[in-house]
């Protein structure tokens, strides 16, 4: 039996290389656009006066193509979620 022991950056890096691959095998792709309800479902906020906080306060990117149309930048939402990931005990 072998065990192998890796340090928390260094197995956040594997898991991170690995979700990366099998995205890739099976063909999944993620838009770097998303509609307003996209971004909702991925912050798991149920409010529009949130996201418009969010987006108003420069915390996660946005681009408006047409006066009714909001996208809003997969990378930064990720971002977002990553810097106020909290360390486990």
């Amino acid at each position: 039996m072998e065990v192998i022991c890796l340090e928390d950056a260094a197995f956040r890096a594997l898991l991170d290389r690995m979700y990366d691959y099998l995205k890739a095998k099976q063909g999944i792709t993620e838009d770097k656009w998303i509609s307003g309800p996209e971004a909702m479902k991925k912050l798991r906020i149920k409010s529009k006066a949130t996201l418009q906080k969010m987006r108003d306060e420069g915390v996660i990117r946005f681009s408006q193509p047409e006066k009714k149309i909001i996208l809003y930048d997969t990378d930064s939402i990720n971002e977002y979620l990553s810097k106020h990931t909290k360390a486990t005990f």
